[in-house]
């Protein structure tokens, strides 16, 4: 038995020190919104890989289009822009926070209610998509527009 307990800790601890690879995806949430309405999508994009990639588009059902957005101050105004993608170098991290970056969620078909789970897809250059399942939450400052 002490062997068996040994070669379990062993294992779990080297593979606790083997390197990520691929894209990850951390703290993902949205807003709460209304049918109709806009909504945005928050995360983190991980490349774990060795070469660049680039995030270049969401996917979601219950919105008519999902688009790619950043948030600048600009001579003291707020200016958002669409983009077409993203960037994610090699070994960094990339956040979309309110602000900043984001994803907008385009005219909802659907009331989007706090605590419910919703399913989206990650599209990337060169990498798979990745489906995506988040939370809605009522955010640190809920409003009635979208950054």
């Amino acid at each position: 038995m002490k062997k068996l307990t040994l070669l379990l800790a062993s294992s779990l601890l080297l593979s606790a020190c083997t390197p990520k690879s691929g894209i990850e995806i951390a703290d993902a949430w949205t807003r709460s919104a209304a049918q109709g309405g806009n909504g945005a999508i928050y995360f983190t994009v991980i490349n774990h890989d060795d070469g660049e990639e680039a995030l270049i588009g969401m996917t979601a059902d219950f919105a008519q289009a999902v688009e790619i957005h950043e948030s600048k101050t600009v001579n003291d105004v707020m200016e958002m822009h669409m983009l077409d993608s993203v960037p994610l170098p090699s070994g960094e991290r990339v956040e979309f926070a309110p602000g900043g970056l984001h994803t907008m969620l385009v005219n909802l078909t659907r009331d989007l209610e706090i605590g419910e789970t919703i399913n989206v897809t990650l599209h990337f250059q060169t990498h798979a998509d990745i489906p995506l399942s988040l939370t809605v939450q009522a955010g640190p400052d809920h409003n009635d527009h979208d950054d």
